[in-house]
């Protein structure tokens, strides 16, 4: 009996894939003007406004403490950018903990809101805020609206079996920064305080937004598909790359590129940087004759990029080759975030 009730109870964060799937099982199109709706793999929804397609995502903040405003907005950007859009209005909902809400608590979020939006030449147009019971820290959710012309929809169900699979930027970004930035002073001591303190600064640089690098390799029009792995890590994301398309994936675990300060927080914190929340990368497929071209377009943007595999036929599975060996490629349980904020 304990055991099942145990199965209940739900780790922090993402859902489980299977529980995910069933939930959006019970949800039905009632306006044909759908594109793509909730599904695997996907993180903005498509509307056809006629001439023009609306791209809307929606994404919360819920781990990070610091600097929420600036995730908020960029997390939600990068959601509209990757599938050719460019991010146009922004809606948060801003919930403060009613045992430390401050007037300048709120006024600091909404200002680093606005700055964020005004570098992405976005518009705040609405949303909710208050003070909520029950939190212990600040939390946002944010929508992004966002426009494209149908032809330049990106969208991942185009991808083909032996696409290129590159990686821009580097894995765990995000992951890296929020450590650095929330696990600060257990940090200090166990990792040298030069390392600490860029790896605090990844925030910024490398930074987490793809906008600019989901738009430029849009704009080559070669490419097939594109995702930025957040929860769960460019592992994770791999696996919701091909999901739409029901293909397979193969890459190569020395390609992928994990900076020295988020190996050596994740080693000091014994977690996994390819599990480990990852905006600030981008994962791109494309057909192997533009590949030159969309690692032309992100070098001249000073973008680092890669390649580290291959799109596969769906009866190849999903699959890594670490030190010559092929193992299976599966999505993480739960992001390795979550197992640093856990109670000691």
């Amino acid at each position: 009996m304990a055991a099942d009730v145990r199965r209940e109870f739900l780790h922090l964060g993402k859902l489980p894939l299977d529980d995910l799937r069933s939930l959006l099982a019970r949800l039905q199109p009632r306006d044909p003007r759908l594109v793509i709706g909730p599904q695997i793999g996907e993180d903005a929804a498509v509307i056809d406004a006629g001439d023009r397609y609306f791209v809307v995502s929606t994404d919360p903040i819920t781990l990070a403490s610091d600097r929420i405003g600036w995730y908020a907005v960029h997390v939600n950007a990068n959601d509209v950018a990757v599938m050719g859009a460019r991010p146009r209005w922004f809606s948060v909902v801003m919930m403060l903990p009613d045992a430390a809400a401050t007037r300048r608590m709120a006024e600091a979020i909404m200002v680093d809101i606005e700055g964020t939006c005004a570098e992405l030449g976005i518009t705040v147009c609405g949303g909710h805020t208050e003070v909520t019971q029950g939190l212990d820290r600040p939390i946002l959710v944010g929508q992004m609206l966002g426009e494209v012309a149908p032809p330049h929809l990106v969208r991942k169900d185009r991808l083909q079996a032996g696409d290129d699979v590159l990686l821009a930027g580097g894995a765990a970004i995000e992951g890296t920064a929020i450590l650095a930035r929330d696990r600060s002073a257990w940090l200090t001591g166990r990792v040298p305080p030069d390392l600490l303190a860029r790896a605090q600064g990844f925030l910024i640089d490398p930074g987490i937004s793809v906008v600019s690098a989901a738009l430029a390799a849009a704009e080559t029009g070669g490419v097939h598909g594109m995702h930025d792995p957040t929860e769960g890590g460019v592992v994770t994301g791999l696996c919701e790359l091909v999901a739409p398309s029901g293909l397979g994936v193969r890459v190569v675990r020395e390609q992928i590129r994990v900076f020295p300060e988020t190996d050596a927080i994740c080693a000091a914190l014994t977690l996994d940087p390819l599990k480990l929340i990852a905006s600030g990368g981008l994962l791109i497929a494309v057909a192997p004759a533009s590949t030159v071209n969309v690692i032309g377009a992100l070098d001249a943007r000073g973008i680092p990029v890669s390649a580290i595999g291959h799109v596969c036929p769906a009866a190849d599975g999903l699959t890594m080759v670490r030190n010559g060996r092929v193992e299976p490629l599966r999505p993480a349980d739960r992001d390795e975030i979550t197992k640093a904020f856990e109670p000691e």
